[in-house]
């Protein structure tokens, strides 16, 4: 069996099937991937039937990659044949008043500096186009029509297959221990064998850490267990994509949800609801405090959307202490590229993907991504305050 390949991508969820795909539609059959489980497991971050996707985001930073994110999600729908992408509209709400982050406002900007079309809306105004929704007063909204969902599952499988066709090899339930550097080479050594490649894409989620301490650095990532519920509502046609949007709730304790999609139920959750966990302390049972604070919040603004609680799925959030993501190689190892989700990355992931494949093969890329270094401050300063808990500040 080959042991040698260009590049070896250790992960293949959303980020690393992704990151296949594209490296194999450069060098066939020089690109190798490795998972760790079964392909589709659920121990990760990125098995589900829905993420949103939108081009609304307080930091322009992101907006810049929302564009051919979209154009190569198109790309790959229509190499596949395989829908994947399915706009609903999507909401920002909070309350006017709101600071930091969480402020309408930077939104709004961003999108307005991009040529992004949007429209404003008062409380009466979101109720009147969705009476789904209680809003208080004091409430308001940024309605955006691109938004909407991208499958996961059927996403992640779809990269899986056409890096197969362009010739890579995809290999499951194989761990990898350590990275070794082998002069102008990199040793993957897994539990069964060893393999070399010249170049090396970690895209392992919680894992990231324990690939790179092999090579003697350690980030200061955090992983929470988060989790979002699927309600069986039965109020099924209020809730169809084609009448009801994807939806975030702006505050310091923020909510999102969708409309039915994959299941005959409605879906919600808290960002960075859940618990600080490692990928081996996490459990799959659900946090009823966090189930509680969604409830509650469902039974003030969206009553109709609850329903009997069809399921409730749990998934894991990696994330640097500013929230960014990390797309760079390691500093002072230019042979390992690293991608880090920060908790928001499907809507991106095959343009990531991308990225990463031109990061590896070229050193460079075309793309905006100088704000996702991994030189930055909150990966190198020791008294970097973390800010993914929602704190209030401009950028996270």
């Amino acid at each position: 069996m080959r042991r040698a390949y260009e590049v070896i991508v250790v992960g293949c969820g959303g980020i690393g099937s992704a990151a296949a795909y594209h490296l194999a539609r450069r060098v066939g059959a020089d690109v190798l991937a490795i998972e760790q489980f079964h392909l589709g497991h659920d121990h990760g971050s990125s098995q589900d039937h829905s993420r949103i996707i939108r081009r609304s985001y307080h930091d322009p930073a992101y907006i810049a990659l929302a564009a051919p994110a979209y154009e190569l999600w198109a790309e790959l729908e229509a190499e596949s044949g395989i829908r994947l992408v399915y706009k609903t509209g999507g909401l920002d709400l909070g309350m006017v008043g709101t600071t930091g982050p969480k402020d309408l406002t930077h939104c709004a900007l961003s999108m307005a500096a991009h040529g992004i079309p949007y429209d404003k809306l008062d409380a009466g105004e979101v109720m009147y186009r969705y009476p789904q929704f209680r809003l208080p007063e004091g409430a308001h909204g940024l309605y955006q029509a691109d938004s909407g969902l991208v499958d996961a599952a059927k996403a992640n499988a779809v990269h899986v297959a056409l890096a197969r066709l362009h010739g890579a090899t995809i290999r499951e339930r194989l761990r990898v221990l350590a990275l070794k550097l082998v002069g102008d080479a990199v040793e993957v050594i897994t539990d069964h064998e060893t393999f070399s490649s010249r170049h090396v894409v970690i895209a392992a989620g919680a894992w990231t850490n324990h690939l790179l301490q092999s090579l003697g650095i350690i980030w200061p990532l955090t992983v929470t267990q988060e989790q979002v519920t699927y309600f069986a509502t039965p109020h099924v046609r209020e809730f169809a994509s084609d009448r009801f949007p994807v939806w975030i709730w702006r505050a310091p304790e923020e909510f999102y949800g969708f409309p039915i999609y994959g299941e005959v139920a409605t879906k919600a959750g808290q960002d960075v609801g859940g618990e600080e966990v490692t990928a081996e302390s996490r459990t799959f049972e659900p946090n009823p405090r966090t189930h509680e604070r969604l409830v509650r919040f469902l039974e003030a603004h969206l009553p109709r959307f609850l329903g009997p609680e069809l399921r409730t799925k749990t998934c894991l959030y990696t994330m640097p202490p500013d929230r960014n993501f990390v797309l760079d190689a390691v500093p002072g190892q230019s042979r390992i590229t690293v991608a880090v989700d920060g908790g928001h990355a499907f809507k991106f992931a095959t343009l990531l993907g991308r990225i990463l494949s031109q990061l590896a093969l070229d050193g460079r890329t075309e793309y905006p991504i100088t704000p996702f270094r991994a030189d930055r401050p909150a990966l190198t300063d020791p008294t970097f305050r973390p800010i993914f808990r929602n704190e209030v500040v401009l950028r996270r």
